[in-house]
């Protein structure tokens, strides 16, 4: 760690700290594991929206529209305290340090490798980080460091992976994120106990390549995510564990059967698709095709009946036209699946995606992306009229909401009920008899 000896700029000490995070559930993990440090060592955090001495954005960098945010939190920030310090942290810090340091008002970058050394370069403030960049080359974090977010309080992502070694066309996360590592199954058991000693009800499992879990370092495969799952599935805690998004050709029938017939695993799968076409699959160099990806969701459905699958579609990827986009919503039309979240193609730098010719135009993306968007809807409400006059173990969180307490079921559905403070953090079963005009089970 480098830091500048040039003159002095922030002459009081920092004492209050806001976060911000941008993407991911992993970014909420790391976060929120880092403002804990702080707090730890005297740091006041702060909403975003108060009054700091200092405010932390960690980055996304999958879209264009996530690198417009950060510069607009940063906006945010300095109409809030125009002599704040700002530090921008993550993905964007770690592939385009120098663009992230142009923004006005930024003092502090630091990727992948640094960012968790945020403490250190809070308490040296004194020191000059005015335009000074702290990305490292990504071929060198091939260490995990361990992380988890108890800002929900009823809930808790736990990451247990980092890193991929995928080489899809479009994205940039391996260049941001380095190669796959994860953390140990004994290391990942000890921070379970820890989230549930807080009276956490619910741990996500979170990963950039959920399950390519296993790899360390040392490019061992001592362990997989079955072997993970199958030692969570017997701690004697009184807890559920969800899994978060996971690749189909990784999604294998073992882990489902097992899901299927756990205690404390959720039914709830989200699985990237990313295009219902096999060519355009191949364009962006998935490890599978549509044949695969069905078998796993009609696998689910016959196992799981109930279970809530979601799915990640791109529109307007380079070569697909109108007949090969119909193609794909065609096929997301015949799968059995609970929603959507649709991602807007944009082209993104040092990926082999901008080379590729046949490129989409921003209205075709546009209309396609409000096209599946509806899709989503209709496959959502269809989801939640199958399960009226069914019950559900409902999870409640603990925030008043214009006089509603919110949750969720073990598979996904978003429950509401007048308030009642007695429920809150409590998992209660609920009997689901209508949907409200906000689309709440209720």
């Amino acid at each position: 760690m480098s830091i500048s000896t040039d003159p002095i700029k922030y002459k009081r000490k920092i004492s209050s700290v806001a976060f911000y995070t941008l993407g991911c559930k992993l970014n909420f993990s790391e976060s929120s594991y880092i403002s804990k440090s702080l707090e730890e060592n005297d740091y006041k955090i702060v909403e975003f929206n108060e009054f700091a001495d200092a405010y932390v954005i960690n980055t996304c960098s999958v879209t264009e529209n996530a690198d417009n945010k950060f510069r607009y939190f940063v906006k945010q920030a300095l109409k809030i305290n125009p002599e704040a310090f700002i530090a921008g942290i993550g993905c964007y810090a770690q592939l385009k340090p120098k663009e992230l340091l142009s923004v006005n008002g930024v003092d502090l970058v630091l990727g992948a490798a640094d960012k968790f050394n945020l403490l250190d370069y809070l308490k040296n403030i004194d020191k000059d980080y005015s335009k000074k960049e702290h990305s490292c080359n990504i071929n060198e974090v091939n260490f995990f460091e361990e992380s988890y977010s108890l800002n929900h309080r009823t809930r808790a992502f736990l990451k247990v992976q980092d890193g991929c070694d995928y080489k899809c066309s479009f994205c940039t996360i391996p260049l941001a994120r380095g190669k796959s590592r994860s953390n140990t199954i004994s290391n990942i058991i000890d921070n379970v106990e820890k989230i549930a000693s807080q009276n956490i009800k619910e741990i996500v499992l979170t990963g950039i390549n959920l399950g390519d879990f296993g790899k360390t370092s040392k490019k061992s495969n001592n362990s997989n995510f079955l072997n993970l799952i199958k030692e969570l599935d017997i701690l004697n805690l009184d807890l559920r564990f969800r899994i978060s998004s996971i690749e189909p050709n990784l999604l294998s029938d073992e882990i489902i059967e097992f899901v299927s017939t756990s205690k404390k695993f959720v039914h709830h799968f989200h699985i990237p698709l990313q295009s219902g076409c096999d060519s355009i699959l191949k364009l962006m160099r998935r490890r599978y095709d549509t044949e695969l990806y069905k078998s796993r969701i009609n696998r689910i459905n016959q196992l799981m009946p109930d279970a809530c699958i979601g799915v990640d579609v791109i529109v307007g990827f380079p070569g697909e036209d109108d007949d090969k986009f119909l193609e794909s919503m065609s096929f997301i039309e015949d799968l059995d699946i609970s929603y959507l979240h649709v991602f807007t193609y944009s082209e993104r730098d040092n990926t082999h995606a901008i080379t590729l010719p046949n490129v989409v135009d921003a209205n075709s993306r546009s209309k396609r992306s409000k096209l599946l968007r509806l899709l989503s809807s209709r496959k959502k409400a269809s989801f939640y009229n199958k399960h009226i006059g069914s019950s559900h173990q409902v999870l409640f969180e603990s925030e008043n909401k214009n006089g509603f307490i919110e949750g969720f079921s073990s598979n996904y559905l978003r429950y509401r009920r007048k308030w009642n403070p007695g429920i809150a953090g409590s998992i209660i079963k609920s009997k689901f008899t209508e949907i409200d005009s906000e689309g709440f089970a209720i």
